[in-house]
């Protein structure tokens, strides 16, 4: 569960059909949601938020990924086209419209999903470095769908995951970050996995079905989403940044700005240029609101 309330805003919970939801909250105006990738949680944001709150609704969930308490109901569809059902269904509990859709790693394939499939809420989406087309997972990680299928292999794969010098590998979190992310936002993501049974039965579920057949399928829906879309992609080549020019092609209304020094977890490596961004992008597709209040 994520633990940046001081910078997210306050936890709250709905009930949806697939189980409970937890979510912070800060700010108003145009609402922006975000989604996060696997093994992580809104913590992810813990930088972003604070700069856009002043004029933005920022609503950050911890989706169940792997990062995530309490567990979701049996029958919980975790395929990337059940998670975008899932992510349209708490729009929907939250009464959102006009909604920025914010999505990184497993997350930003997630979204593309809701573009494709539940654009009615979307007025906006931001891509930053994600999974897309046959990338899904990409291959440094690819072994979590072996671990991961068993109660057992998800185990050591936690229990691994408390000490640094594993986190800081390739097939961990070496890739996504050119810094180390500190402790306490790894106990965040990680935990869960180490703690609760029913989040490593979720994430089971989740790897098995995970298949670049979803993010292929996505794709070929994304030429008919007109709405504004930023890619606010970084130089590395866990999510490459062919995919992010490819991406451009098919978005009718898209545009492509590169951040420099950072890994895919722009949130973490380079939070101020990816706010900035954002801020801007929205500042000329999205009337915010304009305070000289504090978020």
């Amino acid at each position: 569960m994520a633990i940046s309330t001081d910078t997210l805003g306050p936890i709250r919970e709905m009930e949806l059909p697939e189980g409970r939801i937890r979510y912070h909250e800060r700010g108003a105006g145009p609402p922006i949601v975000f989604v996060h990738g696997i093994i992580a949680n809104a913590d992810v944001w813990r930088h972003v938020v604070p700069g856009l709150a002043y004029h933005y609704r920022c609503i950050t969930p911890d989706w169940p990924l792997g990062g995530h308490t309490p567990p979701m109901h049996e029958g919980t569809d975790f395929s990337l086209f059940g998670l975008a059902d899932l992510v349209d269904r708490t729009l929907a509990a939250l009464d959102l419209d006009g909604v920025t859709l914010v999505g990184n790693d497993t997350g930003g394939a997630i979204c593309q999903a809701v573009a494709t499939r539940h654009p009615d809420r979307l007025a906006s989406l931001v891509l930053t470095p994600c999974d897309a087309f046959d990338n899904f997972l990409p291959p440094p990680i690819k072994h979590l769908q072996l671990f991961g299928r068993t109660s057992a292999g998800l185990r050591v794969l936690a229990e691994s995951l408390r000490f640094q010098p594993v986190q800081r590998l390739p097939i961990a979190f070496g890739l996504l970050t050119r810094r180390p992310i500190p402790a306490e936002i790894m106990a965040s993501y990680t935990g869960p996995l180490r703690e609760h049974p029913g989040t490593r039965r979720d994430f089971a579920r989740l790897v098995r079905a995970i298949s670049t057949h979803y993010t292929e399928e996505a794709a070929t829906g994304l030429p008919c989403f007109d709405r504004p879309t930023l890619l606010a992609w970084a130089r590395q080549n866990f999510f490459p940044v062919a995919h992010a020019q490819r991406l451009a092609g098919l978005l009718p209304a898209a545009e492509l700005a590169m951040i420099e020094n950072s890994g895919p977890f722009v949130g973490e490596d380079a939070p101020r240029e990816l706010t900035a961004l954002i801020d801007d992008f929205l500042g000329r597709h999205v009337q915010p609101a304009r305070s000289s209040g504090r978020a």
